[in-house]
């Protein structure tokens, strides 16, 4: 029996790996990455690689030279640019191209507070997003006019054991936080930390993408794929407190605040949190489920944490230290302090 035939752009980030190592232990797909194969331990032995910068096209197109796919999926196309790249690549040889979004491209914000597919598309506040948008407003032209068989997908907060989901963090990740929580150090939560958040764990993530590969119905179609579990900042900072065996001492700061100050040191909390997670979110995932209902949450929270902690605190090249992520919290705690002493 022939097996079917998938090529990964990228294919061994955060969200992609677990739907890579599921695929290959799945006798009845080919799997392909095509990527710099820097990080090539993380690929399984049974994987194809194409080791190639997809940027450099006529690179990508000589080694694309006369192969097809069932399926494409682009997990690193962010620009306009990159996905016009795309379909001149693989326009034509694929029966499928599987474009990842954001579910950062909705409204903020939304009219309602519960998401669906058709929460219109419109993010003033980060430019991501609003590239987001770009790409897939082009790919559902194509579509229309051309029969282009793009299907969207739009992840919201998708994490592995490799990281931990935070509202506010430095440029190096989540571990800074965990250090200050360790060390009994404030950390900074964003509002009063009662806005809704939805965390996705990535096994559980590949289950809903892998039943859209392949898949006819999700042809043309736009798809939000997210976990069950629907949590408040205060609870996902005191699920990882209580796994640490610490006590949280969560410092709440305004996240128009911590935008205006954390702009000056480079910190886009503007998009990460205005145009993000500071926004109550509760999605609706019928749409996805009508067509893949195998997709639940198996991993919740309580446990994910745990699964990422104990990789994180083993494995030295996870704990990347911020200084001056962690120099900038105890200012803006102090400048705070100090302004409520003089009121």
């Amino acid at each position: 029996m022939a097996r079917t035939k998938a090529l990964f752009i990228g294919g061994t980030g955060t969200i992609s790996t677990a739907i890579v190592k599921k695929l290959a232990q799945d006798p009845t797909w080919e799997v392909w990455l095509l990527n710099r194969g820097n990080r090539g331990k993380e690929v399984p032995s049974n994987v194809h690689q194409i080791i190639c910068d997809v940027s450099d096209e006529k690179d990508a197109e000589k080694k694309l030279a006369g192969m097809e796919f069932d399926v494409v999926s682009e997990f690193i196309g962010f620009t306009l640019d990159q996905v016009e790249r795309d379909y001149r690549l693989f326009r034509g040889k694929t029966k499928q191209y599987m474009y990842i979004s954001s579910a950062s491209a909705y409204n903020k914000p939304a009219a309602n507070f519960v998401i669906t597919e058709g929460t219109s598309l419109a993010n003033p506040h980060w430019e991501y997003s609003r590239n987001k948008i770009k790409c897939e407003d082009f790919l559902m032209k194509k579509y229309r006019e051309e029969g282009f068989p793009v299907t969207i997908v739009r992840p919201s907060h998708t994490y592995d054991e490799r990281n931990l989901p935070l509202g506010v963090h430095g440029k190096n990740g989540s571990y800074q936080v965990l250090k200050r929580m360790m060390a009994g150090k404030p950390v900074l939560v964003h509002g009063d930390g009662t806005s809704l958040w939805a965390l996705t764990f990535n096994q559980d993530f590949a289950t809903g993408y892998i039943g859209l590969m392949g898949n006819r119905h999700a042809i043309g179609e736009a798809f939000q794929i997210t976990g069950d579990e629907t949590l408040s900042w205060n609870q996902i900072y005191q699920t990882i407190a209580d796994a640490l065996g610490v006590e949280l001492k969560a410092y709440h700061v305004s996240s128009y605040y911590l935008s205006s100050v954390g702009d000056k040191y480079g910190f886009d909390f503007e998009g990460s949190l205005i145009g993000d997670k500071a926004v109550s979110v509760v999605f609706d995932n019928s749409k996805l489920k009508s067509l893949v209902p195998q997709m639940q949450t198996t991993i919740p929270f309580h446990r994910g944490v745990h699964i990422a902690l104990d990789y994180i605190l083993s494995h030295p090249e996870c704990q990347k230290e911020d200084p001056e992520f962690d120099a900038w919290c105890d200012k803006v705690i102090s400048v705070l302090e100090e302004t409520k002493n003089k009121i």
